[in-house]
């Protein structure tokens, strides 16, 4: 696991203000217009970390959450009320401000700034930029669908940017991404330093990160476009392309507004314990026989296993003491050490499934079934249990790597959805909603939609229905993004 330790001061205060946007208006700093700290004259080296940190802010925070829920890792606790409404499929437009905020006019707008910089010897960081761009983008769209592209980053503010098809907003992602593979190829005077908060300047690393990236994306399509899916994931390989073998993080401090961004959060909350175990994922657990249980739970005291409620049952369980989220994932109100919990952008373990799947599809080259054991190992070790791999592979039941190509993709989906416990709920929400796996979710009991609907995206920002001439109009929830033919 990439560890970042956060003595430069700057970054401190990068981290500390992106920080109080989890409880605070976000308007002042995100408005790049009026922003105090004026980013339009700043150095790449100064708004990469605001980037980094926004992202983190996001994928971190509001997008974890929702993805903990509806990935049905966590529910809401009967003894509190705070997301009550995501566990019953009742989300409302305004909810979506603060992260579409977030997202457009601080990480996309600062990546903007950098690539359109004219200082010297910036290329370097103008490569990392368009890979966090395409990143960002391609959070974006998942969440959202068609979003605003083209007109978005314009330099006049466009107020009114059009809204654009996941389809074409996808084609930018790749080409984002080779944008940024063409620079970081660029011989520098001035290397990426320390103010590079997830690789600490390591631009292998970052090539590494482009291309997991790239291959995420390709495989997020190959059920709506499986042509271009399979052409560009050979050709990535025919480049003899390197994915990253460690964790791509932000890990944070103890020290005030530096802290894990949904802990940070908690903190403002009163550190009320608001999410705690979902019945689903722990009974899968259980069945398997999964130690890393308890590493993503706290065990209540005096009892040997994790306490949990089904999927949005907490009307029905007001007095009942539940497990939650472990300090590990950042989920756990009370124990400070939550703190230093890591936002992971991409995952070590992640990076080997989806290696896995790409040639059981018979797009990549490697041994499949090596590389999902290797995704196991990875998460086993990533969760202190290393010791315990190999006998879980050899023994639980959704561990077998048999049968069909179909099959083998179950298996790796359903490992890849317990490696992402905790840590990244947004992108194992996604991922189901791509597949289909794993197969045994559940309609929360609490769900307002009705007819067995699950949420399928997230409804857009109410800021866009007051503001943009463009806005396309509301989606319900329970309609498929573009790339979900499932």
């Amino acid at each position: 696991m990439k560890t970042i330790n956060f003595k430069n001061a700057k970054k401190l205060l990068v981290l500390a203000l992106v920080g109080t946007l989890g409880l605070t208006s976000c308007n002042k700093f995100l408005d790049v217009n009026e922003n105090p700290n004026n980013p339009e004259t700043a150095t790449p080296s100064l708004l990469l970390p605001t980037v980094e940190a926004a992202i983190s802010q996001v994928v971190g925070n509001s997008f974890q959450v929702y993805g903990n829920i509806w990935g049905q890792y966590w529910t809401q606790n009967p003894t509190s009320s705070q997301y009550r409404s995501i566990d019953r499929y009742q989300v409302l437009n305004t909810a979506m401000d603060r992260s579409w905020l977030i997202l457009y006019r601080s990480a996309l707008n600062n990546a903007e700034l950098i690539i359109n910089s004219n200082v010297a010897a910036n290329d370097n960081y103008k490569g990392i930029a368009y890979l966090l761009k395409a990143y960002t983008f391609q959070v974006a769209t998942d969440a959202f669908g068609d979003i605003p592209l083209s007109d978005a980053l314009k330099a006049n503010g466009n107020l009114n940017p059009k809204y654009e098809a996941q389809a074409v907003v996808y084609d930018s992602v790749f080409n984002y991404i080779d944008k940024g593979l063409a620079l970081l190829a660029k011989p520098q005077a001035v290397p990426v330093s320390s103010q590079d908060m997830i690789f600490n300047g390591d631009l292998d690393k970052w090539k590494a990160f482009a291309n997991t990236l790239k291959l995420r994306a390709y495989l997020r399509i190959s059920n709506v476009d499986a042509n271009k899916a399979a052409a560009g994931i050979k050709a990535l390989y025919a480049s003899k392309a390197i994915f990253l073998n460690e964790d791509a993080t932000i890990t944070y401090t103890t020290t005030g507004g530096n802290e894990n961004p949904f802990y940070n959060e908690m903190v403002g909350l009163g550190k009320t314990q608001n999410v705690v175990a979902s019945a689903t994922v722990v009974q899968a657990f259980v069945k398997n026989n999964d130690p890393r249980r308890f590493s993503f739970y706290n065990k209540l005291s005096g009892q040997d296993t994790i306490a949990f409620i089904l999927q949005g049952d907490f009307n029905a369980n007001s007095a009942k003491l539940v497990s939650s989220p472990s300090p590990l994932v950042g989920g756990r109100a009370v124990d400070p050490t939550s703190a230093t919990a890591p936002v992971k952008l991409f995952s070590a373990a992640e990076s080997k499934f989806l290696q896995a799947e790409a040639v059981v599809k018979g797009w990549g080259t490697g041994d499949a079934k090596a590389l999902f054991e290797s995704g196991i190992t990875t998460s086993f070790t990533a969760t202190g249990n290393a010791s315990d791999a190999a006998k879980y592979i050899a023994e639980a039941p959704d561990a077998k790597f048999i049968g069909d190509a179909e099959a083998k993709l179950k298996a790796i989906i359903t490992q890849k959805y317990y490696a992402m416990c905790g840590f990244q709920g947004f992108e194992s929400w996604t991922e189901w909603r791509r597949t289909g796996y794993p197969t045994f979710f559940t309609t929360s009991i609490a769900s307002t939609l009705g007819e067995g609907r699950m949420p399928l995206r997230m409804p857009y920002a109410n800021s866009e229905a007051t503001s943009n001439t463009n806005y396309p109009g509301n989606i319900v929830i329970y309609t498929p993004v573009w790339w979900d033919v499932k």
